[in-house]
């Protein structure tokens, strides 16, 4: 039903929510959504929990990923994910936008936006993507500061902490990092561009006990591996970034060759999502059952 009817909304908070989730058997999956229909599609997929990724934001705002978007920003993608989903949502918080009180500011708001967790990052600005080259690390001791200014500012929020330090000082460097972040209160670790089955498999063994989340992002330096493969492995989530993003920017960029080629959109008809598929994905009529005062739409006659 619509998010408007207030009793049909979850009673429990996005974060214990998402802490449920977490819990139950088997690895967690969270496809990316970069936007409201996104998560409407994955949530009709079965999916239980989404992820919100900042490249996925970034770039669907024509932006490149280097911490240039703002908090505020952000919410606004929160707010329609949720609000459409109704799913507990993980949130890309690169490094927090800034120091101690911008992270406890970036907890509140998001956390008052609808997420059910968020995870953090050890670069420096302006950060990288996490596969990319010449990634700038914090100081150890000033992310684990941030870790704990972000569990000091949450209510129910899950707080990942990501460490994107495999690849400058090695499994040695990411655990030490990962203990710490730990201790200093995430209740995951995020271990950003593994590259071979073995560090995913050391990483699991160094760190007993500890939730752990792979991202399966498709072009990077990670193995293509299924969710059943990093389960195997030992881990607890998997996040599938950019995925929806790419597929809809290919469908696009084909769209618009067809329209610049032909003059019309007619060759693009297949692919499309149909009308009557959209306003039953929106719950057009749903929403119009509300207010006596709005006909039912009826789908114009094709052929």
């Amino acid at each position: 039903m619509p998010y408007l009817i207030g009793s049909d909304l979850p009673e429990a908070p996005a974060g214990a929510r998402f802490r449920a989730a977490l819990a139950r058997p088997g690895i967690l999956r969270l496809p990316g959504a970069h936007n409201g229909m996104a998560a409407l599609q994955a949530r009709a997929a079965g999916f239980q929990a989404l992820y919100l990724s900042g490249a996925a934001m970034t770039a669907s705002m024509g932006l490149p990923d280097l911490g240039i978007i703002t908090v505020d920003e952000v919410a606004f993608f929160i707010r329609q994910i949720a609000r459409a989903s109704g799913l507990p949502l993980l949130v890309d918080g690169d490094t927090g936008y800034g120091e101690a009180l911008n992270v406890m500011h970036m907890v509140r708001t998001f956390e008052d936006a609808g997420a059910g967790a968020v995870h953090l990052e050890d670069q420096l600005l302006p950060k990288k993507c996490g596969h990319l080259n010449d990634k700038k690390l914090a100081s150890a001791g000033d992310m684990a500061a941030k870790v704990a200014a972000a569990a000091r500012a949450r209510r129910h929020l899950v707080v990942i902490a990501r460490t994107d330090a495999a690849a400058a000082e090695g499994i040695e460097g990411a655990v030490a990092r990962a203990k710490l972040y730990t201790e200093a209160g995430a209740d995951a670790i995020f271990p950003e561009a593994l590259t071979s089955v073995e560090m995913f498999r050391e990483v699991r063994a160094r760190l007993p006990g500890v939730k752990l989340l792979a991202n399966m992002t498709e072009f990077g330096r990670t193995p293509a591996l299924t969710a059943e493969e990093f389960q195997e492995l030992g881990y607890d989530m998997v996040i599938w970034p950019v995925s929806s993003l790419r597929v809809a920017n290919k469908a696009q960029e084909r769209l618009y060759a067809a329209l610049a080629r032909d003059g019309a959109t007619t060759a693009m008809l297949p692919e499309m999502q149909t009308r009557a598929q959209l306003y039953e994905l929106i719950g057009l009529n749903a929403f119009e059952a509300l207010d006596r005062s709005i006909a039912r739409s009826v789908l114009p006659p094709q052929g």
